[in-house]
């Protein structure tokens, strides 16, 4: 059976599902969209696949992928891609995106998303795997930049040059996590200003918010993207910013650890959707 869901994202605020709050969606509110982890609806049947089912009915819906290691230097697993390319069938979600980074070696899975050298040699790496996932799937993906915690000395060219280039090469669009883009600046002490002008924001089709904290033992700021508390307020700052040169877009609050009640995470969705409603002027 194929669910007959909501096919288009609203440039509106979303959150990612969580099944504890499956009941206070049932009211209207500030959240328009939900985004899920792929990987965790690749079953057969269950009562996870039910709740997805009746939330395709009454929610737009964005896939946002964790395990298909883009950046690997493995050959793509087609089993995953296969299973993804069913699942989407299956719930027809309006997005599917996943992450600039890596998490197979040899056939081992890591239970991390890992950096890569921005080098001419992974970017043909990265293009020919998301031109195959593209190909699979049937449609566009969206690419999201990574929280970085240190460079590579193997990089030759800027993160957003590397992510234009993978763009103009494969068609891709870009998933824009903010929260991101602040907690690599600031550790890797890069202008955010200078990485947002230098962004393809043309590309944008999705953006990310949410929590980071600071490492107390480190002697220099060492930002960590746990997603386990509210988006700090110079991410809001920056969000804005970003909003006034590209106009309203599709927002999701990610908060993934320390979950809060779901009243909490509609307060910091409300605050997203405020912001969108804003009169835009060009930054």
């Amino acid at each position: 059976m194929t669910v007959s869901g909501v096919s288009t994202l609203p440039a509106a605020a979303g959150i990612g599902f969580k099944s504890q709050h499956y009941a206070a969606l049932d009211r209207p509110g500030a959240v328009r969209w939900l985004e899920v982890h792929a990987e965790n609806y690749m079953v057969e049947g269950g009562p996870r696949r039910a709740m997805l089912a009746d939330l395709a009915t009454r929610f737009p819906l964005s896939l946002h992928g964790v395990g298909l290691s883009i950046g690997g230097e493995d050959p793509l697993d087609r089993t995953h891609l296969a299973r993804l390319r069913a699942l989407i069938d299956w719930v027809r979600p309006a997005q599917f995106s996943e992450h600039l980074a890596w998490s197979t070696h040899q056939g081992a899975y890591l239970s991390d998303l890992l950096p890569l050298p921005y080098t001419e040699a992974s970017l043909e790496r990265i293009c020919a795997h998301i031109d195959q996932v593209q190909q699979s799937l049937g449609r566009r993906m969206l690419l999201e930049n990574p929280s970085s915690y240190l460079s590579l000395a193997e990089s030759r060219m800027r993160e957003t040059d590397f992510l234009r280039a993978i763009a103009e090469r494969t068609g891709c669009g870009m998933l824009l996590d903010v929260n991101n883009v602040f907690v690599s600046c600031v550790n890797l002490g890069l202008s955010i200003d200078a990485y947002i002008d230098s962004y393809p924001l043309e590309c944008v089709g999705e953006i990310h918010l949410a929590g980071h904290e600071a490492d107390p033992s480190e002697g220099a700021p060492l930002l960590i993207d746990t997603h386990g508390r509210p988006v700090a307020e110079p991410v809001w700052a920056l969000y804005e910013r970003v909003i006034a040169r590209i106009g309203p877009c599709p927002t999701l609050i990610e908060w993934d650890n320390h979950v809060p009640d779901f009243p909490t995470l509609e307060a910091e969705a409300a605050r997203a959707a405020a912001i969108l409603d804003m009169p835009q002027v060009l930054a």
